[in-house]
């Protein structure tokens, strides 16, 4: 994630009620012993483990659905959805697009990765007063959100499980998870690259065990470590910051880089995006309909 590069659209509900973390509170205010302190390196949760595809009686990661490189693909975050564009690939906000958006996108014959955030809270999700305030960090740029405490799956792994669920739900194909590099970020919290790693891959263990591909989002340093665990990547103005050969290990795979650019005009990088078999578009830091392709660049 860039500070510049992630935006979406205004959300119109007002923040969920925050009984749920004041009644947890209490509860915890009534206990004798003091909690435990959040470690650093905390042990993979019987939860996690179930989700491995391997454990669960699910497919082989390799099975999933990998849209391969040059896919090319519409980003739509905000606006009402507009399903009228001819892109084999659509990524919507998972929780303003229901069953019948995703629907209308399959007879269209379109594949439909699911947005959320995993990494971040946001106070305008209906489920945001499920999360304790012990997990929330600072802000991450953006009103309303703040970063996440990722060493806590504890509390984050049934959340984020719930999350994908609704996707999975909804008829999604795949997941897009958002804020997936806090440990590069002034989070306010100790996080270290191994805690990104571990989460990551939770994360990926989750998606595959609904049946969903999953897409990793930015966290280009790690690329190397977690390709093998992702189906795909989401990279955002890697080409303003001389940033795509990192993106090369999933191209290499088989697997697409879906990438945009905001900043650059198509002919500033639509020819490296060609060598490299990026999926690339031009978008509004809105994220709304409108986009513009390389096509004729």
């Amino acid at each position: 994630m860039r500070w510049q590069g992630r935006v979406r659209g205004t959300r119109p509900w007002a923040p969920p009620s925050a009984a749920v973390p004041i009644l947890l509170l209490l509860l915890a205010a009534c206990t004798s012993a003091p909690p435990t302190p959040p470690q650093s390196s905390p042990p993979p949760s019987p939860a996690a483990s179930s989700a491995d595809p391997s454990a669960s009686g699910r497919r082989d990661p390799g099975a999933y659905w990998r849209p391969e490189p040059g896919t090319d693909w519409q980003w739509q975050l905000s606006g009402k959805l507009d399903t009228s564009v001819d892109a084999p690939v659509y990524d919507i906000d998972g929780f303003e697009n229901g069953a019948a958006q995703v629907a209308e996108l399959h007879r269209r014959d379109r594949k439909v990765i699911c947005y959320l955030s995993t990494g971040a809270w946001e106070e305008f999700r209906p489920d945001a007063g499920k999360f304790p305030a012990a997990v929330l960090g600072k802000g991450n740029g953006w009103k309303g959100e703040r970063w996440l405490d990722i060493r806590r799956t504890d509390v984050l792994e049934p959340l984020m499980d719930a999350r994908i669920a609704m996707c999975a739900k909804k008829g999604f194909d795949a997941v897009e998870p958002d804020n997936m590099d806090a440990y590069l970020n002034p989070s306010g919290f100790p996080l270290t690259a191994d805690d990104q790693l571990r989460y990551n891959r939770l994360i990926a263990r989750l998606a595959h065990g609904h049946d969903l591909s999953v897409g990793l989002k930015n966290d280009l340093d790690q690329i190397p470590e977690l390709e093998p665990d992702f189906d795909f990547a989401v990279n955002e103005q890697c080409a303003q910051y001389e940033e795509c050969d990192a993106v090369s290990p999933f191209i290499e795979a088989g697997k697409a880089v879906l990438h945009a650019e905001y900043e650059l005009e198509p002919a500033e990088y639509c020819a490296q995006s060609r060598r490299l078999k990026l999926s690339s578009l031009r978008k509004e830091y809105a994220l709304d309909p409108w986009r513009e392709t390389c096509a004729g660049s």
